[in-house]
């Protein structure tokens, strides 16, 4: 159990980014900008953790990743931060947002310079259109990360990848804007370009500057031919290992000027080619970008009655939100999930003290007073119950909370009878994974089970709209056509989940 958190019903870790809506497998969606500096349409692909699924975190804002070559690297990256920052409960790297930028004209905005030829690398037709690097780069800068800004929800945290001619213009942009971006990862760059020019410019820019505060990881392919080696590679000066030198000696470079304040690692791949290397870069360059945000959960974090969790958690974010130069507080859902445990467990100190860190965190979220009214219900507290519920329910409007409000006033509560529950009796298949919840009647009551979970009663809040009797947070809501049930949506401590009707 290591940051994965028990609950009686519907046991549900983060698996669901890939959302299956309509039999679709869906990852992100396509975007455009029309760029006056470029004079054309864009597409951008991005992708939002958990676009169509479960486990969101209301208010929760996430860091940008810009990914050069996108129409060729955006779902493998996809893929990897979601593994990284979700599955099976990794907080290696944070949950980010992906916006893989398609190419229009590659060799025009991957290149920083316009050249003639350079030969055997580029020839004079290959080398027509290029230079369009700073344009490229102004488009980021003044459209696109305007356009993202104001879309999603980012924090101000960017990201630069890119790969081959996509290295080249990480390399300039670092050099050039350092600032546009936090950190950069370059695989594999083409420091050759322009008869290694560009790579002399680079390392003037990168002793006379100060890059403190920024993070760049270089991955270096092996891209020499049969039978040479690294040893033979330092005398070599052949052009068929023009490429690779260029790129060992800018690390070098950069290893000997540790003084200008840039946090930098690189690493050579004996094993990877120019065309493979990327994946392994990108994962190992978050890596190490991100070495600082981990959070380790242990057993004893979820079974000790103890409010140390609290403690430590506040001491980690501390050192996260120092590193972003930002406040980055825990995810409000994750909290919510841990207090639940506890407050399952009958630790109420312990959940009365994750609850009130989400209100500190939290303050505009409805959940957060719910929450912690649970808890103080279970502790006789009904005064205050009530007090966080009134909040609750002032900015959510929930059925939930009402209910209980109701329970704890002494007013009446809905009811339905044995002859209108009839109607939501199903099998239930949940969209982000393998389970399906089934409904049945046992004589007055509509039950809910799931395989190895066992039965819980339903109790109605409003017409197609239950609770869970005897559990805090959890709200099932049915979704009608005519008189037959077609879905379900289950809102639980950890977040919510979509199921549609077993056909």
């Amino acid at each position: 159990m290591k940051n994965s958190i028990l609950f009686i019903l519907f046991i549900i870790i983060s698996l669901g980014s890939r959302a299956q809506t309509d039999n679709k497998i869906v990852i992100g969606k396509v975007d455009s900008v029309y760029s006056t500096i470029l004079k054309e349409q864009r597409k951008v692909w991005v992708y939002l953790p958990n676009m169509k699924a479960g486990i969101q975190n209301p208010g929760q804002r996430y860091p940008v990743v810009y990914l050069l070559d996108g129409d060729g690297h955006f779902e493998s990256v996809v893929g990897m931060i979601q593994q990284l920052s979700q599955v099976n409960g990794n907080t290696i790297v944070p949950e980010m947002i992906i916006v893989g930028i398609p190419n229009t004209d590659r060799t025009r905005d991957l290149t920083p310079t316009h050249i003639t030829s350079d030969p055997p690398m580029m020839d004079s037709n290959f080398s027509k259109s290029t230079g369009g690097g700073e344009n490229f780069t102004a488009f980021m800068e003044k459209e696109l990360m305007p356009h993202i800004d104001s879309l999603y929800p980012t924090q101000p945290f960017r990201i630069l990848i890119g790969h081959s001619f996509g290295g080249l213009i990480v390399m300039n942009t670092i050099t050039n804007h350092t600032k546009l971006f936090n950190a950069y990862i370059a695989i594999d760059p083409s420091m050759w370009y322009d008869k290694e020019q560009f790579l002399k410019a680079t390392q003037k820019k990168l002793s006379a500057q100060k890059y403190n505060g920024t993070s760049l990881y270089v991955g270096i392919a092996n891209t020499m031919s049969e039978g040479m080696t690294l040893e033979k590679l330092k005398k070599d000066t052949t052009v068929d290992t023009r490429h690779i030198r260029s790129i060992f000696a800018m690390d070098k470079f950069i290893k000997a000027n540790s003084q200008n304040g840039l946090k930098y690692a690189s690493k050579y791949y004996g094993d990877d080619d120019h065309g493979s290397v990327p994946l392994i870069s990108e994962y190992d360059g978050l890596r190490f970008i991100f070495s600082w945000y981990r959070f380790t959960f242990t057993r004893a974090d979820f079974m000790k009655p103890g409010t140390e969790i609290v403690t430590k958690m506040k001491k980690h974010y501390q050192t996260v939100s120092k590193e972003f130069g930002f406040k980055v507080s825990p995810p409000e859902m994750q909290i919510n999930g841990l207090g639940y445990n506890a407050l399952s467990l009958k630790q109420y100190p312990k959940a009365a003290a994750l609850f009130e860190m989400n209100i500190e965190n939290y303050p505009q979220s409805g959940n957060v007073y719910d929450s912690y009214a649970d808890v103080l219900i279970a502790q006789n507290d009904t005064v205050k119950a009530i007090v966080n519920y009134k909040k609750a329910y002032a900015i959510t409007k929930s059925e939930e909370t009402k209910h209980k409000l109701d329970q704890l006033e002494g007013k009446a509560t809905f009811t339905l009878t044995a002859k209108e529950l009839e109607k939501y009796v199903g099998a239930f298949e949940f969209e982000t994974i393998s389970l399906t919840a089934t409904t049945i009647l046992k004589g007055n009551a509509l039950w809910v089970s799931a395989p190895g979970q066992g039965d819980f009663e339903l109790v109605p809040l409003s017409t197609d709209a239950f609770t869970i009797k005897g559990m805090s947070g959890y709200k099932i809501q049915f979704e009608m056509d005519s008189n037959k049930p077609v879905g379900l949506t289950s809102t639980q401590p950890n977040g919510t989940y979509k199921a549609h009707i077993k056909k």
